[in-house]
């Protein structure tokens, strides 16, 4: 490309910014209005043991059910009132939690019903075409019951919700705090649903990408996430990788620095933050409380920038164009800031309490033993198949093989998987494939954190899960 046609790009991209910007806040608005039904199916689909198309139906089913039911004029005719006297709860059914509930629903129905055989005259509806039939009639009793009950649940998150905008930056600070402590148990999505979602009236997501709202208020609980995630993350990960064993450090940087690169550009920090999560509690703590101080500076100084996805570089570039963003430039001077902070705070801690590390993990003469012989396709050695298929052998030897797994399944970084005895898994073993970090879920769930190529690890697994029917 010449240097001439270049610069014809450059005008052309330059003069039609605020359109291009505009056109990508419509595609981000057009996901947002929707996403109840999108987690409906989500939902559905993602925790049905089979993943089936026929449980996202039945999470849609289950959403139409719901959303009529306990509509305005759906409440109306069930009371019998005037629609101007249903509780205003019920005009924001259409909403995320609502959206998960029913894809939570459709799931079960779904893992309970999908094999069922009904007697030869109602043959036709056995199996999975009954799926959707008992989603909505579960569905039909679910919404009986919200119809007391949501009023007070929405009354409530309401209430919560504005009282943190009422503590402004100390608010913002608060909800950064806790939206990261409480990802261990996954209850973040809960509480995200109401700062990010039109939940309780927040919608801080949908309301940044339209422009609507307060300049400098709008983002308040987005912003603050940009320093964190592009650079203090990352910072904390060369913290680590600069107090590994010399001769772990090889090891230790291929995990973290593609952790550090996925957290700086698109804002996918689990992969990182397994990492320590539980070896280290201690500067997970630390990092939960950075996070609300950082939430807390933005807001104080009014510093706004929005996210569709996450908070990294993608995101943050396409947020400059919008009209109500506010100074965000300034968020790279504090994420500059919070990289010294995290990075001197991380190593100073490593290195006082002997943290273990991605790197500084105990000597085992065992460790990294793997039988190469393994494999589930006969005559097939590890050694001949790439990386991600010999991480995905490794991790399901580790895990116990066939006669142990029962379900293999992934979120955005993390495998999912349900064993038959979990003493049979062996956490050593798949610690030493390099993996951030494992997390047991009860007496028959656990969680490997592997970051964003996980897809395709579980896509090996899926292949070697051969269970005899």
């Amino acid at each position: 490309m010449d240097n001439a046609t270049f610069s014809l790009r450059f005008v052309f991209l330059a003069k039609n910014r605020a359109k291009l910007i505009t056109e990508y806040s419509i595609y981000i608005n057009a996901t947002l209005v929707n996403l109840g039904v999108l987690f409906a199916v989500g939902v559905a689909i993602g925790m049905s043991k089979e993943q089936d198309g026929a449980a996202g139906l039945s999470g849609l089913v289950a959403w139409l059910v719901a959303t009529t039911v306990l509509s305005i004029s759906g409440v109306a005719g069930l009371q019998g009132i005037e629609e101007s006297a249903v509780d205003s709860a019920f005009g924001n059914i259409e909403n995320v939690f609502i959206g998960i509930l029913s894809g939570i629903v459709a799931s079960i129905m779904y893992n309970r019903f999908s094999h069922v055989k009904l007697p030869d005259a109602l043959a036709f509806f056995s199996g999975k075409r009954l799926v959707p039939i008992m989603s909505a009639a579960a569905m039909m009793i679910v919404s009986v019951v919200l119809l007391f009950v949501w009023p007070v649940v929405y009354n409530a998150l309401v209430s919560f919700g504005e009282a943190i905008i009422s503590l402004e930056a100390v608010g913002a600070g608060l909800y950064g705090f806790f939206n990261r402590l409480l990802i261990p148990t996954g209850l973040h999505h809960a509480l995200n649903n109401v700062f990010w979602f039109d939940l309780a009236g927040i919608n801080d997501i949908a309301n940044f990408w339209a422009s609507e709202g307060e300049k400098g208020v709008t983002g308040r609980y987005l912003a603050g996430f940009f320093p964190i995630m592009m650079f203090g993350l990352p910072a904390a990960a060369l913290a680590m990788y600069h107090t590994a064993k010399t001769k772990r450090k090889k090891q230790a940087a291929s995990l973290l620095m593609a952790a550090a690169f996925a957290s700086f550009f698109t804002g996918v920090t689990e992969a990182l933050e397994f990492s320590f999560m539980f070896v280290a509690p201690l500067l997970y703590v630390v990092h939960a409380a950075l996070t609300g101080l950082s939430l807390a500076i933005a807001a104080m100084f009014e510093w706004t920038a929005g996210f569709s996805f996450s908070a990294g570089l993608v995101d943050y570039t396409l947020s400059l164009g919008v009209p109500i963003a506010n100074q965000p430039y300034m968020l790279l001077l504090q994420g500059l800031v919070f990289a010294v902070i995290y990075y001197f705070v991380f190593r100073f801690l490593i290195v006082k309490f002997d943290l273990k590390t991605p790197g500084r993990e105990d000597e085992d003469p065992g460790e990294g033993e793997v039988d190469e012989s393994y494999s589930v396709e006969e005559g097939t050695l590890a050694s001949e198949k790439d990386e991600t298929a010999v991480m995905a052998e490794e991790i399901y030897q580790g895990l116990g093989g066939n006669e142990n797994v029962l379900t293999v399944d992934n979120c955005v970084s993390r495998l999912r998987l349900e064993v038959d005895d979990m003493d049979k898994v062996d956490q050593d073993k798949i610690k030493a494939t390099g993996v951030p970090g494992i997390n047991v879920v009860g007496k028959h769930n656990i969680q490997v954190v592997v970051g964003t190529q996980v897809q395709f690890v579980a896509d090996e697994m899926r292949k070697m899960h051969i269970k005899d029917d």
